[in-house]
């Protein structure tokens, strides 16, 4: 049985390269697996990734653009549609204008591609922060609005903590997952695979090494004040440790964010990859004194060593930054095959559950 993938918000494929090799066998014997179909990003260096890595370079079913601009209705037939809207107006790190910003109401386009297409199964991820914009009104207004696209979807919505299934980086995101009502089935969530046994970040990045060889792997030039600030910060403190000298402090007023400078810690997993890169924030090694490679951070991520990104090097640290780690969603689209298949998992109860005041609005 083969799942016809359409995402939209595509990123590099982090999120179809782990559906893709998802594959679960029923009691019948048949294979079910996922096959991409579609996909879609304003982002033309994550288009061209994503084209490198999934169509050998073929553009035809990778479609560049706004989606504001896009037209829906010609985008091939879809089983499952995956989307992970654009986060930059919930996220706790930035401003969160909610739905009011400009990225915020963009989840609508994944509704209305719901209702063309009416696929049995739809995957929506963002950060944890969507839960608290605008006081819960948004997630809330946005879980109904999905649930009610298409032909009804039935939706369990869990924050995910992604070091608990085999990501090696505390990276905690809201996956919603809706499944048309009509073939009366409901996800349930995966029990985590790693949890109290996390991979640290030196598992990550050295077991085994980097081949030298490795696409991506280029080292950050860094000014000798920036090497020398780091030689002061010990493993896990940041910009703000009180081992540094006065001159290698920062002049920084009012703002202690603890992803500047910070250093990892070799035995733990990550913080949060991002997507960001400037004012210290490119993650950085616990010993060496210097920022990771974008090798380095997309191992953070899962994606594999053969796993090519296209860009400059910015590009390349931004695109791993927003995606969706790749053996997170393996697991989770698994269970969702599962689900299909009537294959019985060991699950968890959601995070969230009564998300609605009422009947009426089920």
């Amino acid at each position: 049985m083969i799942y016809k993938l359409g995402e939209l918000f595509c990123g590099p494929g982090g999120l179809a390269y782990g559906a893709i090799k998802a594959k679960v066998k029923a009691k019948t014997g048949e294979e079910y697996i996922v096959k991409h179909v579609f996909a879609n990003d304003i982002d033309p260096d994550a288009c061209k990734t994503y084209e490198m890595n999934f169509a050998n370079g073929d553009d035809k079913n990778v479609y560049e653009g706004d989606i504001r601009k896009f037209d829906l209705k010609k985008l091939p037939s879809i089983d499952l549609l995956a989307f992970g809207f654009p986060c930059n107006d919930f996220s706790v790190v930035g401003e969160q204008k909610g739905i009011n910003g400009e990225y915020g109401p963009l989840y609508s386009y994944g509704c209305e591609v719901l209702n063309i297409k009416k696929p049995k199964c739809f995957i929506a991820e963002n950060v944890g922060g969507l839960r608290s914009a605008d006081g819960g009104e948004t997630f809330k207004n946005i879980l109904k609005a999905l649930s009610k696209a298409g032909n009804g979807y039935e939706i369990t919505v869990h924050l995910y903590k992604f070091e608990e299934y085999g990501v090696p980086q505390k990276r905690h995101r809201i996956i919603i997952i809706g499944i048309d009502k009509k073939l009366g089935i409901k996800f349930k969530v995966p029990y985590p695979t790693s949890k109290n046994k996390y991979i640290s970040a030196r598992e990550a990045i050295e077991e085994p090494p980097i081949p030298i060889d490795a696409p991506n792997n280029e080292l950050t030039k860094q000014s000798e004040t920036v090497i020398k600030r780091l030689s002061y910060i010990p493993e896990g403190c940041n910009a703000w440790s009180t081992k540094i000298p006065p001159e290698l402090r920062l002049n920084v007023k009012k703002a202690k964010l603890s992803q500047i400078y910070r250093r990892l810690k070799a035995n733990e997993p990550a913080y949060t990859v991002t997507g960001s890169g400037g004012g210290g924030t490119h993650t950085y090694h616990w010993k060496e004194n210097r920022a990771l490679t974008n090798r380095e951070r997309a191992r953070l991520q899962t994606f594999p060593d053969s796993f090519v990104f296209v860009g400059s090097k910015e590009s390349v640290r931004r695109q791993i930054g927003m995606a969706v780690p790749p053996e997170g969603a393996k697991i989770i689209v698994e269970a969702v095959l599962k689900t299909f298949a009537g294959i019985t998992y060991k699950s968890v109860k959601p995070h969230w559950e009564n998300f609605f005041d009422d009947k009426e609005n089920r």
